[in-house]
């Protein structure tokens, strides 16, 4: 999948051996930010993936930075998420942020995020009960946003809210988070991905300048469609292969490390073990493929693109389920200890079935697109 050098993998490989993976328990126990591996990745420029050369970036696109995305997941799902989210809000900007903040981006010196889940709209993101009022040169924010990944961390915040005066779902903004009026409430303690750091951030006249505006008035749906939603779906398909990229690899050691006591015969001697790790493979390599397959056609611009995004996230978030549920059954009381590992991995992955757009939506707009009607 990777577009990128061999330098580049081995770069890769060398942070998640050195940081990620040793930090990756931690996070996970005491529901922390992933500093350490945060920097780690800034520090090899990789936080850069998604930004162009001219600002200081790599210009991986869609499959690079998918690849790198999976194997960061393949030891801490909390810093691959983060990382997602921070490539998604840097798409943004690279298209219609200033120079300046796009080299802080590419650089890694700035932590990227998008803030579009509220309570109103909730899996709806496009269309946010958020407000923008104009007050001479400055724009007055509103808004009670519920999620949003690395909320304490991040520098700036792409922020939807509805529009200021145009037709349209919503506007996008670039608003930094030590704005006067933003508060990030509570700290995150969920069932997984317990470092993301992602927690409500409500605006009570936050004030920011009207030239923070990302492309247009009222325009901020289309930069959802055409920018946000293919970036986060495949990176989000690609945290998810490589949560069951690890629960293969685990499992699989597990049944052939483990041995019945009175018999000697490990449990990879049982054709039952070994015909769940096989549909554990099986399922992994069809994610694989069909991210793949969405990342070329996305750089081909294929009739097909949009129905292979949103097929990505869907498939990938309900694979991932089901072949971290089989690891657990695999490992049986070991992975319920924690011992195996496993565990954790089977808490992240329920994340992608909540993440808006989510798997029920996802089904919908498929089927939509199947049987040839309009998405919206």
């Amino acid at each position: 999948m990777s577009t990128y050098s061999e330098a580049y993998k081995t770069l890769v490989e060398q942070v998640c051996k050195e940081t990620v993976g040793p930090a990756a328990a931690e996070v996970d126990a005491r529901a922390v930010f992933p500093a350490r591996s945060i920097e780690a990745l800034r520090k090899a420029g990789l936080m850069g993936a998604v930004s162009a050369p001219e600002a200081g970036g790599m210009g991986l696109g869609f499959a690079g930075a998918a690849d790198i995305v999976q194997r960061v997941a393949q030891d801490c799902g909390s810093t691959a998420m983060v990382l997602c989210m921070h490539y998604c809000g840097a798409a943004v900007i690279e298209a219609y942020g200033a120079m300046d903040v796009r080299r802080a981006v590419a650089s890694g010196t700035h932590l990227s995020t998008l803030a579009f889940s509220e309570e109103g709209s909730r899996s709806h993101f496009w269309a946010p009960v958020s407000t923008a009022r104009s007050d001479g040169a400055e724009v007055v924010l509103e808004a009670h946003k519920s999620w949003v990944t690395s909320a304490s961390a991040a520098t700036a915040y792409v922020w939807s809210s509805k529009p200021l005066r145009a037709e349209g779902l919503s506007t996008l903004w670039l608003v930094p988070a030590n704005t006067s009026g933003l508060e990030v409430s509570g700290r995150f303690d969920g069932l997984g991905l317990r470092g993301n750091d992602s927690s409500p951030v409500t605006a009570r006249g936050a004030r920011i300048p009207a030239a923070a505006m990302l492309g247009e008035d009222g325009k901020g749906f289309d930069i959802m469609m055409a920018t946000v939603l293919p970036m986060f779906n495949v990176l989000s398909s690609a945290c998810a292969l490589g949560l069951m990229e690890a629960a293969v690899r685990r499992t699989a050691e597990h049944a052939g490390r483990v041995r019945h006591a009175d018999t000697g015969e490990r449990l990879a001697g049982l054709a039952t073990i070994r015909n769940y790790v096989a549909r554990m493979r099986i399922k992994t390599d069809m994610v694989r493929a069909l991210l793949e397959d969405t990342a070329a056609a996305l750089s081909k611009g294929r009739e097909d693109t949009m129905l292979r995004v949103l097929e990505c996230k869907a498939a990938a978030g309900e694979a991932a389920d089901e072949v971290l549920a089989m690891a657990m059954r695999v490992c049986g009381g070991a992975a319920f200890r924690k011992e195996v590992g496993v565990e954790r991995y089977f808490r992240d992955a329920r994340a992608a079935s909540v993440m808006a757009p989510t798997t029920d939506v996802l089904y919908d707009f498929i089927g939509k697109a199947v049987c040839g009607m309009s998405l919206f």
